[in-house]
């Protein structure tokens, strides 16, 4: 009797304890749109403003998904997550390219310092990650897109931070944002890893299915991720959320079904024209 009850102690102390992973997800308008307030800022006041939305917040991001970044400020904000935090960071980066393959630039910082291409990333806080670009499906007459993805082998995670076409005149301009549907599609089959849980999201540029605004087009091709996974922000079997730019809702984060346990959407935020969003997952 007195082995059985050894052996189960034992067992009870062996059992790993239930780990929490936090994600944010912002596009932080720095590159080229003037009318954003982090538009030509240097790279630490890029370091500093990132840093703290994802650091003071009720969630704290363990993982953090950026877009229209700048690949000149990488640096500068891996160095200043480290200081701040005690603990190691990596960060996955791939800068856009033009139609022609040329990088397609941050406009320079306000002293007309070059800060690289304009990028989307992938920062993951103390676990190693390695990191992958997929492309995406992109209009041959605008930039190329991709997926950045960390895979963290010590939680078992793969995250995909992306962010893809508008749908706007200069962009994915045909009828129903074709490119942007099987964007959708082909990051549905990356994000998906074997023996891996999968949080993916960032900047779709796509309406949630129930929201009842954007194109009719794009609010079903999102729908698939919304069978595979649980959106941050969705209210129980209605696929929508809160805004986060301009009154709805185009920025997302994609987790295992039943692991959301909060979903923050800082509304305060006034540097991008796009709002931080948080989730906080048991896993």
């Amino acid at each position: 009797m007195v082995g059985h009850v050894l052996l189960l102690v034992a067992g009870l102390l062996a059992a790993p304890a239930r780990a929490d992973l936090s994600v944010m997800t912002w596009n932080v308008c720095t590159g080229t749109n003037s009318a954003c307030r982090l538009y030509r800022a240097s790279a630490l006041e890029l370091a500093e403003s990132i840093g703290t939305y994802a650091l003071n917040q009720p969630v704290k991001a363990d993982v953090i998904f950026l877009q229209e970044f700048c690949t000149g400020a990488t640096g500068t904000l891996d160095l200043w997550l480290e200081q701040r935090t005690g603990q190691s960071w990596t960060i996955g980066s791939w800068g856009l390219q033009s139609k022609d393959g040329a990088p397609y630039a941050c406009h320079p910082d306000r002293l007309g310092r070059p800060r690289g291409a304009q990028s989307i990333a992938v920062a993951v806080a103390g676990d190693a990650a390695t990191f992958e670009i997929h492309p995406l499906p992109a209009p041959p007459w605008y930039v190329k897109r991709a997926a950045v993805c960390a895979t963290i082998p010590a939680r078992k995670i793969h995250a995909c931070g992306t962010h893809l076409s508008s749908g706007a005149q200069y962009d994915d301009r045909q009828p129903g944002a074709p490119y942007r549907t099987r964007q959708l599609q082909r990051l549905g089959e990356i994000a998906a890893k074997p023996g891996y849980r999968t949080i993916a999201g960032g900047d779709l540029n796509v309406s949630p299915p129930d929201s009842g605004y954007g194109s009719a087009a794009g609010r079903r091709a999102v729908a698939p991720l919304y069978r595979a996974y649980q959106e941050c922000d969705q209210r129980g079997a209605r696929r929508t959320g809160r805004w986060t730019r301009e009154g709805k809702k185009l920025d997302y984060l994609f987790a295992p079904k039943g692991t959301v346990r909060r979903c923050h959407v800082d509304r305060r935020v006034t540097l991008s024209d796009h709002k931080p969003v948080y989730v906080k997952l048991a896993l």
